[in-house]
């Protein structure tokens, strides 16, 4: 499974704002991922993402 930075997931469990999807803003052993419903960040051991990823929607460039 390849996740790269720019890329949206979606995840198995909800957010508590409702939103289900999130940005990947850093890649390694850890990720940092951006909420796409409440813009709240949080770090996330690789393993652990791996493990609740539903989907990935690669590509998904917000740059102008």
């Amino acid at each position: 499974m390849k996740i790269e930075v720019g890329d949206c997931v979606r995840l198995k469990k909800k957010h508590p704002c409702g939103s289900y999807e999130w940005l990947v803003l850093r890649s390694g052993a850890d990720f940092r991922l951006k909420c796409l419903g409440c813009d709240h960040q949080i770090m996330i051991a690789r393993t652990a993402l791996e493990k609740n990823i539903k989907s990935i929607n690669s590509s998904q460039n917000t740059e102008g």
